[in-house]
């Protein structure tokens, strides 16, 4: 038995380090739900076990003095508090290890940051009414999110860097993502990735031409990879749509091409995290993410 005490002694920091490794090493699939009624439920996405991350989009409105409103399209009224039927579903999301965020802008929505004071001002509302902090009328109820998403598509790049550092300054454990698109350095998003506080940057590839995969070529899209792998940010994802129908200004990388040729030329980066797909809409129809998954 002593022996057995002393080799175990020994094996359990291997183990440690080992079990550290691998997920720190770990890759998986990130997905955007919220912007169709056909997409199924929350729960629904999370019982696939296809995805580590789910972002809920959007928060489309907010900033210049309006009222934040939610925009969840079919699911939920975001005026009111039907949206709160999904704080079930989040946590149990949430108790399969799956990461759930809160996604910020959208391709349309009238949002902006125009001061510094308005960025602590969005901070505040996002913390006490879908992170850590209290209200009185939180818009999906009492589930705690694990983090926000910030999916700027539109303003002139201000301020977003002071609100990732007063959403961080409310916790540092809280995850904070980006989703700039593929052309470097991001117009919008820039200033607030070089601060240094996102743990994911996921790079929409799609509808950029200049750094997108096109006609069988993966070279501006491989190009484009290696300068976001320098990016202070912990992992960096390849965003790409689940269908053609999900980016109609192209950049849609078929299965087969993804798992032979794009993922083996950019998954030896030290900053690989996986894949974020748009949307999961686009994902049920095509069953993309059960086509990939086994080779992020």
């Amino acid at each position: 038995m002593a022996s057995f005490k002393q080799s175990s002694l020994l094996l359990l920091p291997l183990l440690l380090i080992s079990s550290f490794v691998e997920r720190s090493s770990a890759a998986g699939i990130a997905v955007y739900w919220g912007q169709n009624g056909g997409e199924g439920s929350l729960a629904d996405a999370c019982n696939t076990g296809n995805y580590q991350f789910i972002n809920i989009g959007f928060l489309a409105v907010f900033g210049n003095g309006q009222t934040p409103q939610l925009n969840l399209a079919g699911h939920c009224d975001g005026t009111a508090s039907s949206c709160s039927v999904f704080s079930d579903q989040i946590k149990g999301c949430q108790s399969k290890g799956i990461k759930v965020l809160l996604s910020l802008g959208g391709a349309s929505g009238g949002y902006s940051l125009n001061s510094a004071d308005e960025a602590n001002q969005l901070a505040s509302y996002l913390w006490s009414n879908f992170l850590g902090g209290s209200s009185g009328s939180r818009p999906l109820g009492d589930a705690v999110l694990d983090g926000i998403d910030f999916d700027i598509e539109a303003g002139d790049g201000q301020h977003w860097d002071e609100l990732a550092k007063a959403l961080k300054g409310f916790n540092q454990q809280l995850i904070l993502s980006a989703a700039p698109q593929c052309p470097f350095p991001d117009a919008h998003l820039s200033n607030a990735i070089n601060t240094g506080l996102f743990n994911y940057v996921w790079v929409q590839f799609y509808n950029n031409p200049p750094c997108m995969y096109t006609n069988g070529n993966i070279n501006n899209l491989v190009s484009s990879w290696n300068q976001w792998n320098t990016v202070q940010a912990g992992q960096v994802f390849l965003g790409v749509p689940a269908s053609q129908a999900a980016a109609p200004s192209g950049g849609f990388i078929p299965a087969d091409v993804m798992t032979s040729q794009v993922l083996p030329a950019i998954k030896g980066s030290a900053k690989y995290g996986g894949v974020m797909i748009w949307d999961r809409f686009n994902d049920l129809q095509s069953k993309y993410s059960d086509a990939i998954k086994g080779s992020i």
